[in-house]
């Protein structure tokens, strides 16, 4: 296997691995495989269910966000790791208008992205959550509040091909994606970045990463209290604002 990814990585050009089904087998066979060959990234995929009650997401999903912090610890920390924590309580909040549950009980944002983000690799939808299959998929008319959330908080985003190029439902939101990746980049925020929650309320969730930018969704009234924030820009039930 190691000779296959060495020969996949310097002859065919590939930059990193993504790891399917790794509660599968042992995390250390996944170590040897990155700390043999050195890719530029690498991220798998550990998919266990959120901690539902009666068909009800509970608020605390500690226990699962441990999970995949145990499983990103086994391989040695070389590794990330899809963050479904935080897609999984994401998409709640925003569907049921709760999103007092992004904000969990130790002040942090509440998914896989609050505990270890440098180790997050945050999503709302992939091919197998979306698309054709659609095993657990991110509510309709929410995808620009969700991408908000995504690409201005910590860890390393990623972003679903069939919303760049292939969604009708939303001509605006390819666009949109764009804009919020050049504003990402623009204001510095990356995975080690400090997310300061303002406000996570039923109707509204507002935060502030580093001291960079402002971001609120939902519905609810919020803008900064300081000054020298200015407003960036805004969508449905979306705002961002950015240091002046």
């Amino acid at each position: 296997l190691k000779q296959w990814l060495h020969w996949m990585k310097n002859d065919i050009g590939f930059g990193g691995w993504r790891f399917d089904f790794v509660k599968g087998y042992g995390g250390n066979f996944t170590g040897e495989y990155v700390g043999d060959t050195k890719p530029y990234v690498s991220v798998g995929e550990h998919w266990v269910a959120c901690n539902y009650n009666g068909g009800n997401l509970e608020y605390n999903q500690d226990s699962h966000r441990q999970s995949t912090f145990d499983w990103c610890a086994s391989p040695g920390g070389s590794t990330a790791a899809f963050d479904l924590t935080t897609k999984g309580i994401l998409q709640e909040a925003l569907r049921n208008r709760e999103y007092w549950r992004l904000q969990g009980s130790d002040g942090h944002p509440a998914g896989f992205c609050g505990k270890w983000p440098t180790h997050a690799v945050t999503f709302i939808e992939n091919h197998d959550t979306g698309s054709t299959q659609g095993h657990w998929r991110f509510p309709g008319g929410y995808e620009q509040q969700g991408y908000v959330y995504s690409l201005t908080h910590p860890g390393t985003p990623t972003v679903f091909w069939d919303h760049v190029f292939e969604w009708a439902e939303d001509p605006l939101l390819g666009e949109t994606i764009e804009k919020l990746i050049r504003f990402r980049d623009e204001r510095g925020v990356n995975a080690r970045s400090v997310c300061k929650i303002l406000k996570a309320e039923q109707s509204v969730y507002a935060a502030q990463i580093d001291d960079s930018l402002v971001m609120k969704i939902g519905p609810g009234a919020f803008s900064p209290a300081d000054e020298d924030w200015e407003y960036h820009t805004h969508g449905i039930e979306w705002c961002l604002w950015r240091r002046k």
